[in-house]
């Protein structure tokens, strides 16, 4: 799947979603380094995207730059919170504490 989302994208499709999901594969693969600049890429062109905010802010926390997480994760919620999705901010509110204690 991952491969032939990089192929739309090498095709010329780059939308937030497709960013989105690549950089959700990534993270579920483990491979965060390769997830954040699709997911900043996200956000970039979607900056209300908070399922975008959440997993950037995970990669981020997941590569060890836990200073850009928190900012990612502070930008998510907000945002979060604006659209209503209650859910997403709880759920970057659980991650922004793990970070703060060290348990990202």
């Amino acid at each position: 799947m991952r491969a032939k989302l990089e192929a739309m994208l090498d095709g010329g499709q780059d939308t937030a979603l497709l960013r989105f999901s690549l950089g959700e594969l990534c993270v579920k693969d483990g491979d965060a380094p390769a997830a954040i600049p699709h997911l900043q890429q996200a956000v970039a062109q979607d900056p209300q995207y908070s399922a975008a905010w959440k997993f950037l802010g995970r990669a981020l926390a997941d590569a060890g730059r836990d200073e850009e997480a928190g900012q990612a994760f502070d930008q998510g919620i907000a945002v979060a919170e604006a659209r209503g999705d209650h859910q997403a901010a709880k759920e970057m509110r659980v991650f922004a504490r793990r970070l703060a204690r060290g348990n990202a």
